[in-house]
């Protein structure tokens, strides 16, 4: 008797040319519903990616600071710190830059009548609101601001490099109704340095002059 020829062995799927046919069908289908899915996703990706995407910080940003009364447009780096756009836009060093750190209060200007450290608040965020420095504390017909006669008659400075910004931040601290005494003075002017140690004076100078300070 001649043996069988060989053949697929009963009972196998997987040797069934229907049935391969049949599974390659259904995984072609999977293939190309998982591409498809996948090249969705991905292009929604891109496109939330670029939705999101940071505005580039070099560009430039146009806005208007009101400095002493005075609007200024200036277009700027948004990084730009308030003290850098008063000293090297619009020219007005009397702010000055010490630590660069907020911690020394050299660079102490109003804004809406607060206390504010230029080096530490952008440019951006100042606009639209009314800042004063020392530039704008002397009345037109040349008579100082009260606080600023008061640390010339208290001999309230040696270098004077920190006078403004003492100057500024002794008006807001009278302003905020913190001058009632030497140890309230002492202890709202706490953050303004001065590395000539010319403290008891600068209290002298903000009793005298907060009886006279009315508004700026």
């Amino acid at each position: 008797m001649s043996p069988k020829p060989p053949g697929n062995p009963p009972g196998n799927p997987s040797c069934n040319p229907s049935r391969r046919r049949s599974g390659f069908a259904v995984d072609r289908r999977r293939f190309m519903s998982v591409g498809a899915s996948s090249a969705a996703v991905s292009m929604l990706t891109r496109t939330a990616a670029a939705q999101n995407q940071s505005p580039d910080p070099r560009a430039r940003l146009t806005l208007v600071l009101n400095v002493n009364g005075e609007d200024h447009h200036l277009a700027l780096d948004v990084r730009t710190t308030l003290l850098d756009a008063m000293r090297e836009h619009l020219s007005l060093t009397g702010t000055k830059k010490g630590c660069d750190h907020g911690q020394c209060g050299a660079c102490t200007v109003l804004v809406e009548g607060r206390r504010v450290l230029s080096c530490l608040t952008l440019a951006a965020a100042a606009a639209g609101s009314k800042v004063a420095t020392v530039e704008g504390l002397s009345q037109q017909d040349g008579d100082l601001h009260p606080m600023q006669q008061a640390f010339i008659d208290q001999d309230a400075f040696q270098c004077g490099y920190c006078t403004p910004g003492q100057i500024m931040s002794a008006i807001g601290c009278v302003h905020e109704g913190h001058a009632g005494s030497d140890a309230q003075i002492r202890e709202y002017m706490s953050g303004n340095l001065c590395r000539c140690a010319a403290y008891p004076n600068i209290v002298a100078a903000v009793k005298q002059a907060a009886p006279l300070i009315k508004d700026i």
